[in-house]
């Protein structure tokens, strides 16, 4: 592959305070949005990247100054791109959260793209083509999850790194939104098996210069195997009013995944007829919900929607609702798929019996056909029960060993191409194609509930 031409820009000034699942975004808290300054900064950019639409290929990141803050600017200083140590090896890499509580879900997908790998002995294009794997976390041990920090610094080594044409990534959609413009100027595709906050992808269904902002080349280089909240929140109101529930009482994490998910049952819910007491944010790091759960039960409601994750304190919110009385019977609680994990239930205790959760698809061992086979062979490779996105971790690492089976060359533009174009893909999941925007055309989701300790899938949820 040929050295190409080098160009630095001004690295994007994002700024968020905390993260879950997926970026953050709140009234009450401005930095989980792009700011003012970020957002004047990326638009220099895209402006940048218009003027050298004629280059051979894109800007090269520039990397964040060690220690620099995600709300920072820190001097740019020119990264330049790796030749290829061997033109017949192409890397792959996951980004994910391998450090804190979302560890388990996380490892579950590395499982499955191992799983993938391993069935075409991590090579392409009839051998020709060697695939390395390597694995990036995301999260650190300080911040217990993902850390926008290590995130920009991933990005920018994924993207300096010649030898890399494809990531997977991220679990949190807060970190996919630091990242996808990054590697969008480096021409890297990213295929994410979680992300689900709409903005990412979707026109008119996230924030003011949403999707656009993540592109600043102008090709779209991200794409996502499960469908996204948009749907989600709005199969929750109808799975909500098919249990019963006529008055409930909204939370969410204050982050942009949770306050998405949670904006959009809050819509749905009005519309089909819920009672809505109230709405809030909570403080992810409080010791206690009791005062606000008091507050809560004295509405009377019959459920609590929680927008949020796992990694939200949300076991603390299960068992603060069940301490002051209000319990199963009485007041269910539903979350979105970023509850839906073991953790919920280990954070939980006793307490997260009865919890209901929507999720993205089917659970692992709900899959038929393909989808049937490869939970068996999960199963026997690893001695486990894999996590909910372990399928999709699998699916994703599939789509990007075909887009290198078909380009079989280190050629990051064709292979982004190539994923972008798939259709009509026989996976695990079923039959599928990625839209225009990199959106599956998958749109069927599940209901699930704690019982016994474990998730347990209650039925199929269809969105209208």
């Amino acid at each position: 592959m040929l050295r190409r031409k080098q160009q630095t820009y001004q690295p994007m000034n994002f700024s968020e305070k905390s993260g879950g699942k997926s970026p953050t975004s709140t009234k009450t808290n401005p930095t989980q949005h792009l700011n003012t300054g970020g957002l004047r900064t990326l638009l220099l950019v895209a402006g940048i990247a218009t003027l050298c639409a004629s280059c051979q290929s894109p800007q090269t990141p520039s990397a964040t100054a060690p220690g620099s803050s995600p709300g920072s600017t820190p001097a740019a200083s020119p990264v330049a791109v790796s030749s290829p140590g061997d033109p017949n090896t192409v890397k792959i890499v996951s980004m994910l959260p391998m450090t804190g509580s979302a560890l388990g879900q996380a490892q579950t997908m590395v499982n499955g793209i191992k799983q993938a790998l391993a069935e075409t002995d991590s090579k392409a294009c009839d051998g020709k083509i060697k695939i390395e794997y390597e694995v990036l976390d995301d999260a650190t041990a300080a911040a217990g999850k993902w850390d926008p920090s290590q995130v920009t610094s991933n990005a920018n080594k994924v993207a300096a790194d010649g030898s890399i044409v494809a990531a997977i990534g991220h679990y949190n959609s807060g970190a996919a939104k630091l990242s996808i413009p990054v590697l969008n100027q480096a021409n890297v595709v990213m295929v994410s098996p979680a992300n689900t906050y709409p903005g990412l992808t979707k026109p008119g269904k996230g924030e003011p210069k949403e999707p656009n902002v993540y592109y600043p080349a102008g090709t779209r280089n991200f794409t996502r195997v499960v469908p996204a909240d948009d749907l989600q929140g709005a199969v929750a109101t109808n799975w909500a009013k098919s249990l019963g529930v006529k008055k409930v009482y909204i939370l969410d994490d204050q982050e942009l995944y949770g306050k998405g998910v949670a904006d959009v049952f809050e819509a749905t819910a009005k519309t089909a007829g819920i009672q809505v007491l109230g709405r809030e944010g909570i403080d992810i790091k409080a010791s206690d919900y009791k005062a606000l759960m008091n507050k809560i039960k004295a509405l009377n409601p019959d459920m609590i929607y929680f927008g949020g994750t796992t990694q939200s304190n949300a076991g603390q919110i299960i068992k603060d609702m069940r301490n002051v009385g209000m319990t199963a019977g009485a007041v269910k609680l539903m979350g979105p798929d970023g509850i839906k994990d073991q953790a919920l239930i280990d954070a939980g205790g006793k307490d997260a019996e009865g919890v209901y959760a929507t999720f993205g698809g089917l659970p692992p061992k709900e899959l038929t056909g393909e989808g049937a086979k490869w939970y068996q062979s999960y199963k026997a490779k690893y001695n486990a029960e894999p996590e909910a996105y372990a399928a999709y971790a699998f699916e994703s690492a599939k789509v990007i060993i075909g887009a290198i089976n078909k380009v079989c060359k280190n050629d990051r533009a064709a292979i982004r191409d190539a994923v972008l174009a798939t259709k009509d893909f026989n996976g695990v999941l079923g039959t599928w194609s990625f839209d225009a925007n990199g959106d599956t055309s998958l749109t069927t989701m599940s209901g699930n509930v704690v019982k016994a300790g474990k998730w347990e899938f209650v039925s199929l949820l269809k969105s209208e």
